[in-house]
């Protein structure tokens, strides 16, 4: 997985909450300090970055876990638009 995808996740996370270290593949929602209204912010700031739009049905928590599962589903999104413009 591209450190590229979740360097700017890791880091925009770690603004919002400078205490903790998160690994690639510790659960956010888990760590009991996210609530809905970062989930959105969240949301947001993965279509902005990376120049994608979540689709409804990809908006479910298990793809905002982790860093791994963020990057996962960001790397999903510009592979498929290149596959549909190409």
């Amino acid at each position: 997985m591209s450190d590229d995808i979740r360097t700017p996740i890791r880091e925009f996370i770690s603004a919002k909450f400078p205490q903790i270290s998160l690994a690639d593949e510790e659960d956010i929602f888990a760590l009991g300090f996210v609530n809905s209204l970062f989930a959105m912010e969240l949301v947001m700031f993965v279509e902005k970055t990376f120049g994608v739009r979540v689709p409804n049905e990809e908006l479910r928590l298990d793809n905002f876990r982790t860093l791994n599962a963020m990057a996962e589903l960001v790397r999903s999104m510009t592979e498929g638009a290149r596959l549909s413009a190409g």
